[in-house]
């Protein structure tokens, strides 16, 4: 697996709107290279016979009953929000639409 760029984690940071430095993105880039290959690491030693799991031990009545609180308003919740049109957030457009 290639290691992670200084490019891809400065992509990653304005995606992820952080301002970082030009010496965190070298300590990220190396924290992120280790993520990434330990991860690999993990799809190496997987093996076929051992079903995927998303917790080591089973649960039971996890979900709770949906009862209605006070929320936000439309103002509150947006109010944060870098950029609003017509009540409501607006998002950079990442995928071109087929015509």
């Amino acid at each position: 697996m290639a290691a992670i760029s200084r490019e891809e984690v400065a992509h990653l940071a304005r995606l992820s709107r952080l301002a970082v430095t030009e010496e965190e993105l070298d300590r990220f880039a190396g924290q992120l290279d280790v993520i990434l290959q330990s991860v690999a690491r993990v799809g190496e030693v997987a093996a076929e016979d051992i079903p995927p799991t998303s917790h080591s031990v089973p649960l039971t009545n996890v979900y709770r009953d949906d009862v209605p609180v006070p929320s936000l308003t439309q103002d509150e919740a947006l109010s944060g929000a870098p950029d609003a049109y017509e009540g409501r957030f607006r998002v950079p457009r990442i995928l071109d639409e087929e015509e």
